[in-house]
């Protein structure tokens, strides 16, 4: 199997396995799918790592396969492209990437997918698809767009170069850059931190900027007031805001 899930101390690692560059064919577009639409519905798991191993995260989609389809077949492939790194982006619990070496292509497109990243100093990300007469199709002009701005975006796009940890660090493509040898691990205490934390606040949380960014201004505070007085329904604002009054702020146990 290309894509294992594996579930450890309330976080789920979605593991990709496809030696030797975990390239993104169409067998493991439709299993990341059905993988991110478990961890959604499962209640066992309250954080996510994304992770390719140690020496790469994901070079881009199957080229030989895509170069095999037409215009009709990618007509009929696109959306569930989309849709499989759309379930990634929509899974309600904090989501970290934890990016070794290669993340190009696609690969940087399911690390943008991510709500943080961590990189190896010795990564290189970049959407490299103007190179193949392409431009990203898996979310990569909307979701880099988003995250780091359009010009930069459309530097990094319009060019297909790479950067390397350093470069995508300053760009804010990557939010950490840590040894080669701790980003899983790091990752890991990112998300098992998070994982001990309430989990329909960080939901609500989630998919209120998520849902806010794509909206103006007032539609995005009518989101944030919503998900803000639901939360009084909820035992873990009774337990949080019990445990700041009685024991003091940063006290409360969620999990």
């Amino acid at each position: 199997m290309t894509l294992h899930l594996e579930v450890s101390a309330g976080v789920g690692t979605i593991r990709l396995d496809r030696p030797p560059m975990n390239a993104l064919d169409v067998a493991l577009q439709d299993r990341l799918k059905v993988v991110a639409e478990e961890v959604t519905a499962r209640d066992d798991i309250r954080a996510v790592v994304l992770y390719g191993g140690e020496k790469v995260f994901a070079a881009g989609a199957d080229i030989k396969e895509m170069q095999a389809m037409d215009h009709t077949a990618m007509v009929l492939r696109s959306r569930d492209l989309q849709d499989a790194f759309t379930a990634v982006a929509r899974i309600p619990k904090p989501v970290v990437a934890a990016v070794t070496g290669y993340a190009l292509g696609g690969g940087c497109e399911l690390a943008l997918c991510a709500d943080y990243r961590f990189a190896a100093d010795n990564a290189k990300l970049g959407q490299p698809e103007i190179l193949l007469g392409l431009i990203p199709g898996a979310g990569g002009t909307q979701r880099l767009s988003r995250l780091i701005g359009p010009s930069r975006a459309k530097d990094l796009i319009f060019t297909g170069r790479m950067v390397k940890a350093d470069e995508a660090l300053q760009l804010g493509l990557v939010d950490r850059v840590v040894p080669a040898a701790e980003v899983y691990e790091q990752a890991h205490a990112w998300a098992a931190k998070l994982a001990q934390g309430p989990a329909i606040a960080l939901r609500a949380a989630k998919e209120s900027i998520d849902a806010g960014l794509e909206a103006d201004i007032d539609t995005g505070l009518a989101i944030e007031r919503t998900w803000f007085s639901a939360l009084f329904a909820t035992e873990d604002r009774e337990r949080g805001m019990r445990s700041f009054v009685e024991e003091g702020p940063g006290k409360a146990k969620f999990a």
